[in-house]
């Protein structure tokens, strides 16, 4: 029996995956000139822009959403013998039926939201990447093939609806960064944070896994619709056994062990376990300690990936366990959710205040805003849910376009740290306006319109759902966040004071030749100075962005409601 594939629904992750092994071959086949580095970076870019348009004929396509993967017709009857005394059979429109077989890809305004966010984020990291692969240290087509095989499970994760694909997307996406973090040679800091990226995301992966296993031990199915079902109507109530109308009446679960009478508790452990392996992939509180070291080892470019693109993968995934797959048992996992909201946004403010590193103070901020993100899914209203999409289209701009300029400013100055943006604005008024315009609006202050609207979102849905205290803690880590923000704003259009003469040795001024080195990246960078083009275009694509979402934030919000209702 043969199953059925739909290519135009696969068509962006597999526009990707077919990049991908272009860049490869490309790379080995090609000479090694100067002129191929720039080639493989237009081929990437040029196969990023193809998937995005076909995301966008999805978006505009009139129709029910686009499914694949799924049970073919004649075994359909076979699957619901396999787990009927699990699943009972029921008809709806989230409940497979013999006309709409279980399916394991779904392309619907849930999978177009996110998946427009992770290529659109995409083009801007591919940017980023040729200033940062302009230095010649790191190989371009490994470079490229990682990014695009990272991309396609960030493609391919929204549109998972079961367990097994859900899993391989997700370690799709973090597989490749390790890689891609320990690719700049020689240097120990980048190998640190490889070594330690890997090891918390082994960690999570086999907590997560263990979690998933429990999901599919107590319901007998990997697909999410089916796995809510089957909670609703088969998980026994503590104290209901075998013969009373629990998952325990049938031949399924009919033994000695009468495992019937432990399937709350295990399903509450699951639970726990799929939360907390996620909470590991957005660096939420308990699970951020990588943040910091990992965020700054990193190349620019990757950091960028893993504040945007890695995170807003965690969260699609997270959304798509808690929402379609165990939407019955949030009255264990709302009440978590919203203590790991405030400690997280708590915890990562209070770790940014004390940054005087711009990479590290956008790691540990990039945290506190995972907690605002997070703060919705701790009140039991499915629409409030909406705010924590929104927020993250809002934040995945903001961010993406305060690493661009960073990355900018880095191609001029090594050091990194903040005091090297005082005076921003009058050295390169483009990079520093456009710097502060970032910043303000992650402080969520005017005129950056497009970070206010996003808090004003998850206030309104906060104090609407019942989650006054949450809004209460969210109110004063806003205020919190106002303080390094604005700090380093005013650091950008403070004049830096004028550099100290150094002793003449010579006939050369030795202070002089330094400053002008690390200000305006002259001679003696060691080509810092080169790939500011791109990554200027860069700085360019979020800009606009940012004030289109500034400009118009209701374009945004009118997206998301219709994504989360077909998600559920």
């Amino acid at each position: 029996m043969i199953q059925s594939i739909d290519y135009y629904a696969v068509a962006p992750p597999l526009i990707l995956a077919l990049t991908a092994g272009l860049v490869l071959l490309l790379d080995a086949f090609l000479p090694h000139r100067p002129y191929v580095r720039t080639a493989l970076g237009a081929v990437t870019l040029a196969g990023v822009i193809g998937a995005l348009a076909v995301v966008i004929s999805q978006a505009v396509r009139a129709g029910d959403p686009l499914r694949t993967f799924c049970v073919p017709e004649g075994l359909l009857g076979s699957s619901r013998a396999a787990i009927g005394a699990i699943v009972p059979p029921v008809t709806g429109p989230t409940v497979p039926t013999a006309a709409t077989a279980p399916c394991s890809f779904v392309v619907d305004d849930f999978t177009l939201v996110f998946a427009g966010l992770a290529l659109a984020a995409g083009i801007v990291v591919v940017l980023l990447s040729a200033a940062e692969l302009s230095s010649g240290d790191i190989p371009v087509g490994e470079w490229y093939f990682l990014l695009l095989c990272t991309l396609a499970g960030a493609v391919a994760l929204p549109a998972s609806r079961d367990l097994i694909m859900l899993v391989v997307a997700l370690e799709l996406v973090s597989l490749p960064v390790f890689a891609l973090t320990a690719l700049k040679r020689y240097d120990g800091r980048s190998s640190e944070a490889a070594v330690k990226l890997f090891l918390v995301s082994v960690v999570s992966t086999a907590v997560m896994l263990f979690g998933v296993s429990l999901l599919y031990g107590t319901t007998g199915t990997v697909y999410l619709d089916r796995i809510a079902h089957a909670l609703r109507q088969g998980v026994p109530a503590a104290g209901l056994g075998p013969g009373q109308g629990g998952v325990g009446d049938g031949s399924a679960y009919s033994s000695s062990l009468q495992i019937g009478y432990d399937l709350p508790a295990v399903v509450t452990v699951a639970v726990v376990l799929v939360l907390a392996g996620f909470a590991f992939k957005i660096a939420a509180v308990p699970f951020h300690a990588w943040a910091g070291d990992v965020y700054q080892g990193a190349p620019l470019p990757i950091a960028a990936l893993l504040s945007v693109i890695s995170k807003a993968a965690g969260f699609a995934g997270l959304i798509l366990i808690l929402v379609v797959a165990l939407g019955g048992q949030g009255a264990t996992w709302v009440p978590l959710i919203a203590i790991l909201a405030a400690l997280t946004m708590t915890v990562g403010n209070l770790l940014a205040m004390r940054q005087r590193h711009a990479v590290r103070l956008l790691a540990w901020s990039s945290v506190a805003q995972s907690g605002y993100i997070l703060a919705p899914l701790g009140i039991r209203d499915d629409e409030a849910m909406n705010a924590s999409i929104a927020y993250l289209v809002f934040y995945a701009a903001m961010n993406l376009g305060a690493f661009a300029v960073v990355t900018l400013v880095s191609r001029r100055s090594g050091r990194g740290e903040l005091d090297d943006y005082r005076g921003l604005a009058f050295r390169s008024p483009a990079a520093g306006l456009a710097l502060a315009f970032f910043l303000i609006c992650l402080a969520g202050l005017p005129p950056g319109l497009a970070g206010l609207f996003a808090k004003i979102v998850v206030f309104r849905e906060l104090l609407g759902g019942g989650g006054g205290w949450l809004a209460a803690v969210m109110a004063v880590n806003t205020v919190m966040g106002l303080y390094y923000y604005v700090a380093w704003v005013v650091r950008i259009f403070t004049p830096a004071p004028a550099p100290a003469l150094a002793p003449v040795t010579g006939g050369v001024a030795t202070g002089s030749a330094v400053t002008g080195s690390a200000v305006t990246g002259s001679a003696g960078t060691g080509g810092r100075g080169a790939g500011w083009i791109p990554a200027s275009v860069a700085v360019a694509v979020a800009v606009i962005i940012a004030i289109a979402f500034s400009a118009a934030p209701q374009l945004v919000l009118d997206l998301v409601p219709a994504a989360l209702i077909a998600a559920g």
